[in-house]
C-alpha cells in the first residue's frame, strides 16, 4: 500500500522526481554546515527569533528576548508563514525533522505542516497527497524531534516548511520551530556550485561510523591485534547495567608504570549522548597504531615517552539509549545521564567547598593543605548518590599517577579549565586555581589547533559567543558546576585536566565524522604532548638511593603542591620560567633547588636526594642491629652537647 504522503513535481518545471528513497544525511542545520545566509523566512518576530535560529536542538539563553533565542518564530500567526532552506545545489530531499521552541518561558510548537520545493524561489510546488497537498505531523512537545520521511524523494534546490496548525495558548501561541532537512546532494560535474567544495573526507583510513557497545569492543580488539606490542585493553569497572568501562592503554611497555614516564588520559562519553569524543578516541587509537607501524617519528616518540590511556565511553548505558534513537532523533538530553539518572559531570566529590571552608576557618595559613584533599566520608558510603561509573573512575585516578588529562564533551565549541565551581555558589564567576596560567596554556593549545575553533568566521553554536574569549573560558565563569571531574582531579590527585566541548552538534551524523576527525586530530596530539612540559625528576634517599614516595613538591609562588609516586618519580606541569622548587617528606631534611623550564618540547630534569634526619636514621639502624656510622655518631654528640648547654642555662 502506498503512503498517503506522496511528493511529486511536474517534469515541466525541470525538477526531477525520484521514486526510490535512500538514506540521506542531514543538510547540516544543526551542525552549522548550513550557513545563516542559506536560511530565510516569511517573517520573524525579532532578530533573536530569526530564521538563523530555526536549527534542530539549538539552545536559547536564560534571558527571554535576547539575540540568542531558541527557534525561528514567525511575526504573524497564519498559514502563510514558512522557513526556507537553500541547499545551494540540486539536492534529493528525503525528509524533515521538526522540533518546538527551546525556552524556559514559552511553549511554542507546530502540530502540522506542509512542504514545498523550488529551483528558483519563484515557482513553488507542494509535496502532494494524491490530489491534495500532503500534511505532515509535527510536534506534541517542544523537545522531542519528529521525523517525516517523504514517500518519494524530490530533487530541487530550495525547500520550505509551511506550518498549518500550532499550539495556541489563547492569543499568545506563536508559530515557532527548529528543523533539520535530510537530503543527498547530486553530483556537480560542471562545477556550477563552486562554493560547495568543503572537504567531506579524511585522508586517514579509519573506521568512520558510530559504534555501539559491541562494535566498540570489536574495534578496540582489532587495534590490539594489529599492534599487540604497544597496546593493552583493560576495564576499570562496570556501568549500572553491567557494561564494562574499557580503556585502551598505548605504551612501548604496556601494563606497567615506567620510572620517569608520565601518564596521560582522555575520557569521553561522560554524557552518553555527546558521542563525538567516543568516536574520536576510537579514531585516535587506530591512528596511533597505524602511524607507529609506519614509523611516524612523532607518534613513535609519543608512544615511547608517554603512557597513554583512552576511555572512550564513561557512560555506556546512556550512549546505548541515544544510539538506538539515532543521531538526529535522540534530542538534546536523551542518554545524557547514567541509567540511574545521575549527571556524572556533577557527581564527583565536592572538594572545593572542603578547601574554601578550611581557608575560612584556619587563621594560620601555614597549616593549610592545598593538594590531595581527602574525600569526605559521607561520599564514600554505599548509600551515597554516586554512580557506579563515577566510583570506577575515582578508583582509576587513585591507582594510576596521571599527570594530565582531558574529558571530551559536546554541544559547544570551547575549552574550559578549572575551577568549574564558583566559591560562593554564584551562577557564574571567574574562579581561578593557583595554576591559572598553565591551565590557560592548556586550553589555548587545544583551541588554537582545532580547525573549527580557530576559524574566526564561524558563528556561535547556541547562546554564548566564545569567539570573544578565543574559545577558552574558566569553567566557573561559564556556569557553576559543583562536583566536576576537573576540580576533583586537581584537588585530589596530581592530574591537571580540562574539558573540551567538541562540536555544536552533540550527536553528529556519521557522514560528519571524517571531517570532525580532521578538525580535531592535531589538537588531540598536541594536547597530549603537553604532558612533557615543565619539570620532572626522582626524589631519592641520599644514602640508599631508593625512591621516596609521597614526597611533597612545592613551587614557590604557586600555592598548589603535588607528590612523588611509588618509585619516587614526579612531574610538575609548568610554563617556561625559573622556579624555586622544594621537596619535603616526613623524617627527611627538606631540599630546595632552582629549576629552569625552557620552551623545549621535553621537561627539565630536577632530581632531589633527601637526607634522613638523625632520629630517623638512628631508629632505622637500631631496628636492623647495625653499627652507627661516624657522621651519625658525631651528629648525635653535637645534639647532646647542645642539649646540655641549654639545660645549664
Amino acid at each position: 500500500m502506498q503512503s498517503p504522503f506522496l511528493c511529486f513535481l511536474p517534469a515541466a518545471l525541470g525538477l526531477i522526481s525520484l521514486l526510490v528513497v535512500s538514506e540521506c544525511p542531514p543538510l547540516g542545520l544543526e551542525s552549522l554546515k548550513v550557513k545563516d545566509t542559506q536560511l530565510r523566512a516569511s517573517s520573524y518576530k525579532r532578530r533573536g527569533l530569526g530564521p538563523h535560529r530555526g536549527r534542530l536542538n539549538i539552545q536559547s539563553g536564560t534571558v527571554d528576548g535576547d539575540i540568542y533565542d531558541g527557534a525561528w518564530c514567525a511575526q504573524y500567526r497564519d498559514k502563510k508563514q514558512w522557513l526556507e532552506v537553500d541547499a545551494r545545489r540540486l539536492t534529493r530531499f528525503t525528509g524533515v525533522i521538526l522540533q518546538g521552541r527551546n525556552s524556559i518561558w514559552s511553549w511554542d510548537i507546530v502540530h502540522t505542516y506542509k512542504v514545498q520545493f523550488s529551483n528558483d524561489t519563484l515557482v513553488w510546488k507542494p509535496c502532494m497527497n494524491g490530489t491534495e497537498e500532503a500534511i505532515f505531523e509535527g510536534n506534541q512537545d517542544a523537545e522531542t524531534p519528529v521525523l517525516a520521511l517523504f514517500d518519494t524523494s524530490t530533487v530541487a534546490r530550495y525547500i520550505r516548511i509551511n506550518p498549518q496548525t500550532w499550539y495556541q495558548n489563547g492569543t499568545k501561541g506563536d508559530i515557532c520551530l527548529r528543523a533539520e532537512v535530510l537530503g543527498c546532494a547530486l553530483p556537480d560535474p560542471n562545477s556550477i556550485y563552486p562554493w560547495q567544495t568543503e572537504p567531506t573526507e579524511s585522508k586517514d583510513k579509519l573506521d568512520f561510523r558510530h559504534h555501539n557497545y559491541k562494535e566498540m569492543r570489536k574495534l578496540m580488539k582489532s587495534v590490539q591485534d594489529e599492534c599487540p606490542d604497544i597496546t593493552r585493553i583493560y576495564s576499570i569497572g562496570k556501568s549500572y547495567t553491567g557494561l564494562k568501562l574499557y580503556v585502551m592503554e598505548i605504551s612501548d611497555n604496556p601494563g606497567k608504570h615506567e620510572l620517569g614516564e608520565p601518564e596521560f588520559r582522555y575520557v569521553a562519553g561522560m554524557h552518553g549522548n555527546e558521542v563525538l569524543g567516543r568516536e574520536l578516541l576510537l579514531n585516535l587509537m587506530q591512528y596511533i597504531c597505524q602511524e607507529y607501524k609506519r614509523g611516524d617519528q612523532r607518534i613513535v616518540h609519543l608512544v615511547k615517552e608517554t603512557r597513554i590511556h583512552l576511555l572512550p565511553s564513561m557512560n555506556p548505558d546512556g550512549y546505548e539509549m541515544a544510539f538506538k534513537k539515532g543521531s538526529e532523533l535522540a534530542g538534546w538530553s536523551l542518554g545524557r545521564y547514567s541509567y540511574e539518572g545521575i549527571d556524572m559531570n556533577h557527581n564527583f566529590a565536592d572538594l572545593n567547598s572542603v578547601m574554601w571552608t578550611a581557608i575560612e576557618l584556619e587563621t594560620d595559613q601555614s597549616k593549610l593543605i592545598n593538594h590531595y584533599f581527602p574525600i569526605p566520608e559521607q561520599y564514600t558510603t554505599e548509600e551515597a548518590f554516586v554512580a557506579s561509573e563515577t566510583r570506577a573512575v575515582i578508583s582509576w585516578m587513585q591507582n594510576i599517577p596521571f599527570v594530565l588529562g582531558a574529558n571530551l564533551h559536546g554541544g559547544e565549541l570551547v575549552v574550559t579549565y578549572p575551577y568549574d565551581m564558583t566559591r560562593d555558589w554564584a551562577p557564574r564567576e571567574h574562579t581561578p586555581t593557583a595554576d591559572e596560567s598553565f591551565f590557560r596554556w592548556l586550553a589555548v593549545v587545544y583551541a588554537s589547533t582545532n580547525q573549527v575553533m580557530s576559524n574566526h568566521d564561524r558563528r556561535p553554536c547556541h547562546n554564548k559567543d566564545f569567539l570573544r574569549y578565543n574559545n577558552i573560558i574558566n569553567g566557573a565563569d561559564w556556569h557553576n558546576v559543583p562536583g566536576s571531574m576537573n576540580d576533583f582531579s586537581y584537588l585530589h590527585t596530581n592530574c591537571f585536566e580540562v574539558t573540551v566541548e567538541l562540536s555544536c552538534d552533540k550527536f553528529p551524523h556519521a557522514s560528519e565524522l571524517p571531517i570532525e576527525w580532521e578538525n580535531n586530530r592535531e589538537s588531540l596530539l598536541t594536547y597530549m604532548e603537553q604532558v612533557h612540559r615543565g619539570i620532572k625528576g626522582v626524589v631519592r634517599d641520599k644514602d640508599t638511593g631508593a625512591g621516596i614516595a609521597d614526597a611533597v613538591i612545592k613551587v614557590d609562588d604557586i600555592d598548589h603542591h603535588i607528590r612523588s609516586v611509588a618509585d619516587g618519580d614526579y612531574w610538575r606541569l609548568l610554563n617556561p620560567g625559573e622556579y624555586r622548587v622544594t621537596a619535603t617528606t616526613d623524617g627527611y631534611f627538606p631540599s630546595s633547588r632552582t629549576c629552569q623550564v625552557m620552551y623545549d618540547h621535553y621537561p627539565t630534569i630536577c632530581d632531589f636526594r633527601l637526607t634522613k634526619m638523625p632520629k630517623e636514621r638512628l631508629k632505622e639502624l637500631l631496628m636492623k642491629g647495625g653499627k652507627l656510622p661516624k657522621d651519625l655518631q658525631l651528629r648525635l654528640r653535637q645534639l647532646r652537647m647542645r642539649k646540655g648547654k641549654d639545660g645549664k642555662q
